[in-house]
């Protein structure tokens, strides 16, 4: 039995706007059928105990533990820039504001 009608159809893509053939519209309310059943048939498998999973594989993090380091004294920083003025990195003005 069909869950998703023709007319259901034609008015979801109505509200989004899609213009739809009639073989357009017979043919998409088909296809959610099929997903409809198919998200049926996952309800009826999961149960209770079984945890709901974003993820077949267990995932864990690959990165460093963030720790907190000193920062580079700024002669340091400042010793590969082009040009430096009062301790900041001194660049081209962009905007021609003083």
């Amino acid at each position: 039995m069909s869950t998703i009608s023709r007319d259901e159809v034609a008015r979801v893509a109505a509200l989004a706007r899609i213009d739809l053939r009639p073989e357009e519209v017979d043919r998409l309310a088909g296809e959610l059928d099929v997903i409809v059943e198919s998200i049926a048939r996952v309800r009826e498998v999961a149960t209770p105990d079984v945890p709901a999973t974003s993820h077949p594989l267990p995932m864990t993090n690959v990165f460093r533990e963030d720790v907190p380091q000193p920062a580079l004294p700024v002669e340091d920083v400042l010793a590969g820039a082009p040009e430096a003025e009062d301790g900041r990195f001194a660049v081209p003005q962009i905007l021609g504001e003083e």
